[in-house]
Parts: structure tokens; sequence; C-alpha cells
């Protein structure tokens, strides 16, 4: 963010604008969900791995991605389906364009290509700090970072702050997809048969409820035009029928001894 806060300060009027809301939005499941499951795994593998219980380690681990992905991914799934009916009704009023909350949610559709591995790092690289290895994250971390700078120069000119924002998004999957190899490379966590099918399930599940949010916003566009607080109410809109689909979609594929089991 501070890369691209600099950055943005080269690119026409509105570009740093769009980059500060966009990331408030993306920010939000990242420190309520990310970084405070990731905070509560931490002590968890550490203790059970002081206990000599490392298969405990990594079901903890494992949980903690199912629990971060159950309240990640009505997210994910907003931010890409319905990023511009978001940004319109939080933030279009007053000096606040139309054309201000289109650009903000352009910018908060490509940080939500990222959304996922800025919420599982935290608890992907705990199972290297409670085993008080802290070069390897840092490993990931830089070439994620170097990928993603680079990628900022090539993009910023094409798609102004949206190319930020996506190469910021680019470089957190790197840094990820880095962390993961190195710990299955250690024997540090196991991609088992249980967490391909919860992954795979959840991907199915984000794009239903995707698909099911985009046409209730053609839906809330096309009856909801004239009306004064159209925005907020297409909205609220969304945030019924989302978790009606979502609330459906777990149960039917995960069911209820799942959840119980997770909790």
């Amino acid at each position: 963010m501070f890369a691209d806060t600099i950055i943005a300060t080269f690119l026409p009027a509105g570009a740093l604008s769009a980059l500060y809301y966009a990331d408030r939005l993306n920010q939000l499941p990242i420190g309520v969900i990310g970084i405070a499951v990731g905070t509560v795994l931490l002590p968890e593998m550490s203790r059970r791995l002081t206990a000599g219980d490392h298969v405990g380690a990594m079901e903890a681990q494992r949980r903690a991605f199912d629990f971060t992905l159950l309240f990640s991914v009505p997210f994910v799934a907003a931010f890409l389906a319905v990023p511009d009916v978001i940004t319109r009704a939080l933030f279009a009023r007053g000096a606040f364009t139309r054309g201000d909350a289109a650009a903000a949610g352009a910018t908060l559709a490509a940080y939500a290509v990222g959304l996922i591995p800025f919420v599982l790092i935290r608890s992907a690289v705990s199972t290297f700090y409670a085993r008080k290895n802290t070069a390897t994250p840092v490993k990931a971390s830089l070439t994620g970072l170097a990928v993603n700078m680079l990628l900022k120069l090539l993009l910023m000119g094409s798609l102004a702050q949206v190319g930020l924002a996506f190469a910021t998004a680019i470089g957190a999957w790197i840094n990820l997809l880095l962390v993961l190899g190195f710990a299955v490379r250690a024997g540090y966590l196991e991609l088992n048969r249980a967490l391909t099918q919860s992954v795979l399930k959840f991907a199915l599940v984000g794009v239903v409820l995707a698909a099911v949010l985009w046409l209730a916003a053609q839906f809330a566009a096309a009856h909801f035009g004239a009306m004064a607080g159209r925005d907020e109410a297409a909205l609220l809109l969304l945030v019924a029928v989302g978790a009606l689909v979502y609330g459906g979609s777990i149960l039917a594929l995960f069911g209820m001894r799942w959840l119980r089991k997770l909790v």
C-alpha cells in the first residue's frame, strides 16, 4: 500500500482516492478474519508442537484455513461481482461522484483477486513461526514483493491505479504459494484429500454466490432505478440474497456436521 500511494501520486487525479477507498474495504476481511485467525492459530500450533503433536498442529492449521475461507469467500464473491454497487452505496455522495465510485469499484475488484492469499497468509506462515523458522516466510514475502513492484511499473501506464492493485494481488498469490510450497516440502503441511475437497467446494460456492449477486444487481438496476436511495436499497438486497444463497450452499455442500466440527 505504501508503494501504491507513492506511485499513484504520478497518476491522474482521483487515482489515489480510488486506491484508498478500495483498500479500506479490502482491509476489512483481512483484519477481522485473516489476521485474527492467524493470531489465534500461532500459540495453538506452538503448544501442540511443543507437546510433540505434529499431526494435531497440521489439523489445527487446516481448520484455520477452513474457518478463514468460510468467512472470506462472500467478500471475494461480492468484491469481484458487484464492486460498483458496494462503492456507490457506501461512498457516492457529496463530492464523491458515481464516477469516483466506479473507479474505486474497479480498484476493489483488482484487490479482491488477491484477497484469498491476503487472508490466508497469516495462518500459512504460522507453521514456520511456531517452529521458530522466520527466514523462510521472509524469503517468500520478498519474492512476492519483488514481483509486485515489477508489475506495478509495467501496469501503471495502461491500467492506472487498477494496475497497481492487480499487481499487489499477484504478489500476494506468489507469496502464499511459495509459503505453502515450502511448508509441503518441509513436511509441515500435507495437501491431503480433505483439504483439496474443501478448497474445491469453497471455490464452487464462491462462483455460485458471485453469479447470484450479479443477477440480483441487474434486477436492482432495472427495478430501483428511479427511487431515492436506490444504491443503498440494492446493497441491502444483495446482502439478504447473498446470505440466503451462501448459507444454503454451505449447508448443501459441507453439511451441518462439518459446521459443528469446525466450531
